[in-house]
């Protein structure tokens, strides 16, 4: 289904497809069994311009949005949401530059970006700060004119393959959210290292690695906005780029569905295609349909952040949840369609299922969004009655 998009969207649509089938889907069982960065593919989508499309034109990209970065890394996770992690946590990393960057810092990283010659990363989860983000402890002090950073963050997606780093830090005196700053850190700056690569259950083709710093200096002109504003710069970077976690999370549960599909349409027993039963039949009109729901509430969040609407982050926080629950019940029933076979690593549809997990969980768990969303209509509630 298209999703009333105009054409353009429909070649971008089309050439990401073209891409995931061409480069991804040769190499996708090795990369999940290797936990190999896909630098083929990021090769094939930087020449293709791909990286560029959420980018202003000024900046070298091509003044798409979120839209649009929904659109490829949904195409790009149909065959493998490992490999189109390396795309959407490149955006993720872009973005607080994009929303809060000076004139010089865009010009000077942006256009970097939009060319696919360097991917970014966002730096926020440390050990101690998961879903509680003000509990940051990585540190960057003022000396003369730089700040030096000492921490360690966790988990962070591009991890050691990224050039570009913004990274949430303590600035100052102040605790908690008042506290937080954001810096921009290249990769080859001293006193910045990597630890270990995860091992992780699934999107294996990310990589996932601890960021290290010590007495690490960075120029006090890679400050985005100003001190104390890293919490807002960081909440309002997720309010935008949540829609490309549900179009990661969609795109896996359509790749899901279209293998039971056509499991279900040439696999036989009791002298018939198993398509033919009603219990399959039942299981297939129920995914199609949560796909299709899912899919306009993702492609809503990606619109209404594109127009500036409000409750931004109401409608991502739904769409990042709904999405990513989906992925993990149509993975689950595609499995269930193909029975043994589904449990097999030979076949696709296990790696899919554990891909799917990871939405559930990371820019802000699900239950984490079930409270900004509680949280929200309760005020949009108490604000109606005044």
């Amino acid at each position: 289904m298209s999703w009333f998009f105009n054409d353009e969207q429909l070649m971008l649509k089309d050439l990401c497809a073209r891409i995931a089938r061409e480069k991804a889907l040769p190499i996708r069982a090795e990369l999940d069994r290797t936990g190999e960065f896909p630098w083929e593919v990021v090769k094939a989508m930087a020449a293709a311009d791909i990286y560029g499309i959420y980018i202003p034109e000024e900046y070298g990209g091509f003044g798409g949005g979120a839209v649009e970065m929904c659109i490829a890394t949904e195409e790009l996770s149909k065959v493998c949401g490992g490999i189109a992690l390396s795309f959407a946590a490149s955006a993720l990393g872009a973005y607080p530059i994009l929303l809060f960057g000076t004139e010089e810092q865009k010009q000077k990283y942006l256009t970097r970006l939009a060319s696919g010659k360097s991917l970014a990363a966002f730096a926020l989860t440390e050990a101690g700060a998961g879903s509680d983000a003000s509990a940051v402890r990585t540190r960057a002090e003022l000396v003369g004119d730089e700040y030096v950073l000492n921490g360690t963050k966790q988990y962070i997606t591009n991890g050691g393959d990224a050039d570009i780093y913004t990274v949430m830090v303590r600035t100052g005196d102040k605790e908690g959210v008042r506290g937080m700053s954001a810096l921009i850190v290249e990769r080859d700056t001293p006193g910045f290292t990597f630890g270990k690569k995860e091992e992780k259950m699934g999107i294996r083709a990310s990589s996932t690695r601890e960021l290290i710093f010590q007495d690490c200096r960075v120029p006090k002109e890679n400050l985005l906005d100003r001190e104390g504003r890293g919490f807002k710069i960081a909440m309002k970077t997720f309010d935008k780029s949540r829609p490309g976690v549900a179009a990661q999370a969609l795109g896996i549960a359509q790749g899901a569905f279209d293998e039971a599909i056509r499991y279900a349409r040439h696999r036989h027993q009791f002298g018939k295609s198993i398509a033919s039963f009603q219990g399959i039949q039942f299981m297939l009109a129920d995914m199609a349909t949560q796909i299709e729901a899912a899919r306009g509430l993702v492609y809503t969040a990606a619109q209404l952040v594109d127009s500036g609407g409000k409750n931004v982050a109401k409608i991502s926080a739904m769409a990042k949840t709904f999405a990513s629950d989906v992925a993990m019940k149509v993975t689950t029933d595609a499995v269930q369609v193909e029975g043994g076979y589904g449990y097999m690593k030979e076949y696709p549809l296990e790696k899919m299922m554990r891909d799917a997990k990871i939405t559930q969980i990371y820019e802000g768990t699900n239950q984490i969004q079930r409270l900004v969303i509680a949280r929200t209509i309760l005020r949009e509630a108490a604000s109606a009655d005044r």
